[in-house]
């Protein structure tokens, strides 16, 4: 998720076990140490734009070096303390930081390795966006009052907000899934894969992506007290072979494809107005459009060391905009089939 929910996750976990003289202290130990994994986007290369794909959510967020990196946090932190805490007492508030930190990306759509080195899957439970207003601030809220009182016990309600929103999350993501289980039907499609995906910060409208007869199609389902849906588009499955047909398959740029594969999980399709954009169609400013919001380029041309090109496209028009709000309020939505 963002570095604040990130922070605020962290301190609240630390928080809960601090006492009134030391809550203020766990408040920032937890807060630094609760975005300390994310120094892993630091791993980056200007030839090779996917390499910090690679490493970001890696060893830095795996459950096996949270005391590795709870330590590295202790002994940056601990010498600004000394006098007030003693090193186990900051060792155990970066623990309990750090420690939230993968589990709460897990939460979210992108992917996280969880159990590296053992394995290399990006576990992720698409049960909150990558940004949450209504999950972040009631919790800073909570914090600032815990500081204020000087009392763990709000941290601890804090903690409490958290994972009873994640919790709704995961019930969202299980209504959002039936509903798009009955648009499938409807259509008469029997999906090779389906997910759904929370839109971006919020829990009421989920993107549906499925996988049928070499195409993918997407549609926007809210999932309000009656659940609703705004039909979607559909691209072609990307194809390496048919779509770059000169592009040499022991080649570099044939090599990043099959990394930005792995990353995206297969969701790649390539751009309806880039033909040699590769697009990850899990992500996208609109949950019913195909339009992704970030891929790689490939020049078949291109010398055969040489990397593919990385493209962002996070322009938000006015339009957009205005649809998102009426995707939110239901405006124009159809009912189940």
């Amino acid at each position: 998720m963002d570095p604040l929910s990130q922070a605020a996750i962290g301190a609240a976990a630390a928080q809960s076990a601090s006492a009134e003289k030391t809550v203020r202290h766990a408040l920032w130990i937890g807060a630094v140490a609760g975005m300390a994994p994310d120094l892993d986007v630091l791993i980056q290369s200007s030839a090779d734009p996917l390499l910090a794909l690679e490493y970001h959510r890696q060893f830095t967020h795996s459950l096996l070096f949270v005391p590795i990196g709870a330590l590295l946090c202790t002994a940056v932190l601990y010498p600004l303390v000394r006098k007030q805490l003693s090193f186990r007492k900051v060792w155990l508030f970066a623990t309990l930081g750090y420690g939230t930190h993968g589990l709460l990306d897990a939460c979210t759509t992108y992917g996280t390795q969880l159990l590296w080195p053992l394995t290399d899957t990006r576990f992720a439970w698409h049960n909150v966006s990558v940004i949450d207003p209504l999950f972040t601030l009631p919790l800073i809220a909570l914090l600032v009052t815990s500081v204020i009182l000087r009392a763990p016990k709000p941290a601890i309600w804090g903690l409490c907000w958290a994972v009873c929103y994640l919790g709704v999350g995961l019930v969202q993501h299980q209504r959002a899934l039936s509903a798009a289980e009955r648009i499938v039907a409807s259509r008469q499609h029997e999906p090779a894969r389906l997910e759904v995906k929370p839109g971006f910060a919020n829990l009421l409208v989920w993107k549906a992506i499925y996988e049928h007869d070499g195409r993918y199609f997407v549609d926007a389902v809210r999932v309000g007290m009656t659940p609703s849906y705004f039909p979607g588009e559909s691209v072609p499955k990307f194809d390496l072979v048919a779509d770059f047909p000169a592009l040499n398959l022991a080649s570099q740029q044939a090599r990043d494809i099959e990394r930005f594969r792995w990353f995206s999980d297969d969701w790649l399709a390539l751009d309806q107005d880039r033909p040699a954009l590769i697009v990850d169609m899990r992500y996208s400013q609109l949950p019913n459009a195909i339009k992704g919001l970030w891929g790689i380029d490939v020049a078949p041309g291109k010398a055969e060391n040489a990397h593919v090109g990385w493209s962002v496209q996070r322009e938000t028009s006015a339009t957009e905009l205005t649809i998102f709000w009426q995707q939110l309020l239901g405006t124009h939505a159809q009912p189940l089939p």
